[in-house]
C-alpha cells in the first residue's frame, strides 16, 4: 500500500501519528478489506418478485391455486371484458393497458386476472395486501417501481388485493405514479370501487367488473383440473358422475376457489374402489365382486353425488351486509312484493335470513311497504306489518323467520295503491318548487285572535 493511501485510512481511522510504522502497519490492515469494496448501484429491491415463485407452485399448493390460467386464452369466464375484440383483452395484448380497479365476488378471477396480465406484458409483479400493507412498504414499493423503469426499462405492476381497506393517505401515495407511469396499480375488491376507492385513483384507471362464473363454467374448469397431470388431478384415476360434476358447480355459487378446492377434498379423500368395499354404491352393494366391476374396475375413484355433498357441505351464498349485495336483494324483495310475486319474495326472504341479515330490518322494510304500496287498497296490511315487527321481536331468531314469511306472503297477495304515497309526494314537490302558500282565513284556528287587542 502506497503512503497516501496509508494516510487516507489512518486519516479515516482518526489517527493522524503516521510515524508508528508497526500502528500504521496494523490500522491499515483493518481498514484496508472496506477500503477495497467498489461502489454499486443500487439493487432492485424486489428482484425475486412472488411472480418468479408463482410459476414453481409447489404440490402442497390448493388445487385452485396451481390451476391458475396463465393466459388469456386459458381463462374462463368474463367474455363481457375479455373475448377477442373487446377493450380490456385489446389492451393487454396490445401492451397498452393504464391502471386497472377490478371488483367482483370472491372466486371470479381477480387476483388471476392481474398475474395473466403481468405475465403478458412481461412485467414485475408486486402483490400487497390491503389489510396488511403500511405506508412504509408501499413507499419502498413505489420507489422501486420508479428505480427500475430508470435503470432497466422495466414496468411494474403493483397489484393491491382487498385495496377498500386502504384508507385514503394510502390510496394517496399511489397517485403520483399512476399519474406518471411509474408504475400500473391493479386494484381489486369485492365492493363497488366508487364508493370504496378514492374518485382521484378511479378517474386515471378503468374499471371493471368481473361477474360471477355460471354453473357450465365451473364444469370446464373441473373437468380441465380432472385431465391435468402437471398442475391438477389428472394423475388420479377419477370418475366423476355428471350430478356429482352439476351439483359442485351449482353449489359453488359462482366461486370457481370454492369449486376446485371442494373437487381436491374430494378426490384426495376418497379411497379408490378395490381397496375399501365401503365405497360400492346401495344398488351395487349387495352384489357381490361383480357388480363392482361393473360400477368401475378396481384404482378408480369414484366421485358421486354423496362425495360431491359432503365435499361442499352447505352452499356459499355471496351476500356482504354493509356493501352492494344488501342494498340489491332488498330491493329484489321489495319489487318481489310489489309485483305480487310471491316465490320470488320468498326466496329473497331466505338468502337474505340464511345470509345472517338483521331481521328487524326486513322488518322494518315490510312496515314500509304496507303503508307505502298497500297502502288504502288493504287498510289492514299496516296493523298485520307493525304486529310482525313486534313478534319477530319478542320471538327472535330462527322463529322469526316465520311471521317474516307470513307478512310477505300476505303484501305479495295484497292488492296495491300508492295512491296515498304520490299524493304526498307530489305535494312535496310543489312546495319545493313553488312559493308557500298561506293557510287561508277559513282554516284557521279561530280560537284565538289574530291581532289581539290591547
Amino acid at each position: 500500500m502506497t503512503s497516501a493511501a496509508a494516510f487516507a485510512c489512518s486519516v479515516e481511522s482518526g489517527i493522524t501519528d503516521i510515524g508508528d510504522n508497526a500502528r500504521t502497519q496494523d490500522i491499515c490492515r483493518c481498514a484496508q478489506p472496506a477500503c477495497a469494496v467498489p461502489f454499486h448501484p443500487m439493487q432492485d429491491l424486489f428482484a425475486k418478485s412472488e411472480a418468479e415463485n408463482l410459476e414453481r407452485v409447489s404440490a402442497a399448493a390448493p388445487l385452485a391455486a396451481r390451476m391458475r390460467p396463465r393466459t388469456l386464452d386459458e381463462f374462463v369466464g368474463q367474455e363481457h371484458i375479455l373475448a377477442p375484440g373487446k377493450l380490456l383483452r385489446r389492451a393487454i395484448e396490445a401492451d397498452r393497458l393504464p391502471s386497472l380497479i377490478i371488483s367482483g365476488p370472491p372466486g371470479s378471477g381477480k387476483t388471476t386476472l392481474a398475474y395473466v396480465v403481468a405475465e403478458m406484458t412481461h412485467s414485475e409483479f408486486i402483490r400487497l395486501s390491503g389489510v396488511e400493507s403500511n405506508v412504509a412498504e408501499m413507499r419502498k414499493v413505489v420507489a422501486a417501481a420508479a428505480n427500475r423503469l430508470r435503470t432497466s426499462g422495466r414496468k411494474t405492476i403493483v397489484f393491491i388485493d382487498e385495496i377498500h381497506h386502504f384508507n385514503k393517505a394510502q390510496q394517496d401515495i399511489l397517485l403520483p405514479d399512476v399519474e406518471s407511469g411509474n408504475l400500473r396499480l391493479i386494484g381489486a375488491t369485492t365492493y363497488n370501487p366508487y364508493f370504496y376507492v378514492n374518485s382521484a385513483l378511479v378517474s386515471r384507471s378503468l374499471v371493471f367488473r368481473l361477474e360471477p362464473l355460471t354453473v357450465e363454467q365451473l364444469e370446464i374448469l373441473i373437468d380441465r383440473a380432472l385431465a391435468d397431470s402437471e398442475r391438477g388431478l389428472g394423475k388420479y384415476n377419477v370418475k366423476m358422475d355428471a350430478d356429482a360434476r352439476g351439483h359442485l358447480a351449482k353449489l359453488s355459487d359462482g366461486d370457481a376457489r370454492k369449486c376446485l378446492n371442494a373437487l381436491e377434498v374430494g378426490v384426495l379423500t376418497t379411497p379408490p374402489l378395490g381397496e375399501t368395499g365401503s365405497h360400492l354404491s346401495r344398488s351395487s352393494s349387495h352384489k357381490g365382486k361383480d357388480a363392482q366391476k361393473r360400477v368401475s374396475p378396481p384404482g378408480v375413484i369414484h366421485f358421486t353425488l354423496k362425495v360431491a355433498e359432503e365435499s361442499i357441505q352447505t352452499k356459499a351464498v355471496v351476500y356482504d351486509k354493509k356493501g352492494d349485495a344488501h342494498y340489491d336483494t332488498i330491493s329484489a324483495f321489495i319489487k318481489s312484493m310489489r309485483a305480487s310475486d310471491e316465490k320470488g319474495a320468498i326466496y329473497w326472504l331466505a338468502k337474505m335470513l340464511h345470509a345472517g341479515e338483521d331481521f328487524r330490518f326486513i322488518a322494518r322494510r315490510i312496515v314500509i311497504f304496507a303503508s307505502e304500496d298497500v297502502g288504502l287498497a288493504d287498510p289492514e296490511a299496516l296493523p298485520l306489518a307493525i304486529a310482525t315487527q313486534h313478534a319477530v321481536e319478542f320471538v327472535g331468531m330462527p322463529e322469526a323467520r316465520i311471521p317474516l314469511a307470513h307478512a310477505t306472503a300476505y303484501m305479495c297477495r295484497a292488492k296495491k295503491s300508492r295512491e296515498a304515497y304520490e299524493s304526498l309526494a307530489a305535494a312535496s314537490e310543489e312546495i319545493e318548487s313553488e312559493q308557500t302558500t298561506q293557510v287561508p282565513e277559513h282554516l284557521k284556528n279561530k280560537h284565538f285572535p289574530v291581532n289581539p287587542e290591547r
